[in-house]
């Protein structure tokens, strides 16, 4: 009887720890959106120092416009760098005063500017040479961090200059069961100084959000759960052990019930 006992205890046990709450699992669990309610919407990126920018000015007349597209070496076709044709644009790094040497215009100041405004500002300065000039501007640089308990953490470099929450998450392969879902920490960098939110995954209204939509350089990091923190204090021969010893009871039992 005392056997059976310990074996139904070691068994609820087990059930226990290995059951987790619907609560602290599901994502966006609360009331769905009203229909009207307005979603938020991405703010435009504005450059700083350290940006890395690549710049492509097109027009009718392709050879007016050559100066402006500067190359330098060769190699691979890679869409993050700008090569073509087996040559990689040149690449503008903006500078601690914010500034970046634009060929033939020379020094240019685009800190705070958005893509629109640069964009304007360099359409405007080459017109002077070209007509009809089209300027594509693109960050080269921006990149989001995740870290924590999901399955894939890293740095990972962003093809655009928009991303969500929940698309950072997907490219790190979303969280693992560990994770905390209603306590995802962002940091986040404004003017110099380092910025902390917290985020719950399991509220609908996330998407709702300043958050949502991530900045260059930010850094999610997602805190593992208490299941986590317990697991790493044991050795990690415990759940062998656990195991061998609920399967050495149940022959014991089932060997005295006979």
């Amino acid at each position: 009887m005392k056997i059976r006992i310990l074996l139904i205890s070691i068994l609820a046990i087990v059930l226990t720890t290995s059951c987790g709450s619907r609560k602290n699992i599901v994502y966006f669990q609360d009331e769905p959106l009203e229909e009207e309610l307005a979603i938020s919407t991405p703010e435009q990126l504005n450059y700083k120092p350290d940006d890395i920018l690549t710049v492509n000015v097109s027009a009718f007349d392709q050879e007016t416009v050559s100066p402006f597209n500067l190359t330098v070496g060769s190699g691979n076709t890679n869409s993050v760098t700008g090569i073509q044709g087996g040559l990689q644009r040149q690449t503008y790094l903006v500078d601690y005063n914010g500034n970046i040497e634009f060929p033939v215009l020379g020094t240019i100041n685009i800190a705070g500017l958005t893509r629109t405004e640069l964009t304007s500002l360099l359409t405007e300065r080459i017109s002077e040479y070209a007509n009809d000039p089209i300027v594509n501007v693109r960050l080269a640089n921006f990149t989001v961090t995740v870290l924590g308990e999901v399955s894939n953490p890293g740095m990972f470099t962003i093809q655009d200059e928009r991303i969500t929450l929940i698309e950072a998450l997907g490219l790190a392969n979303d969280l693992t069961i560990f994770g905390k879902r209603n306590n995802v920490l962002l940091i986040r960098e404004i003017d110099g100084k380092k910025k902390f939110a917290k985020i719950d995954l399991t509220s609908i209204n996330t998407v709702n959000s300043p958050e949502y939509y991530l900045q260059q350089n930010d850094v999610i990091y997602v805190e593992p759960n208490n299941a986590r923190i317990r697991s790493s204090s044991y050795n990690q021969n415990n759940s062998v052990l656990l195991s061998a010893i609920v399967t050495l009871t149940t022959i014991i039992a089932v060997f005295l019930a006979n």
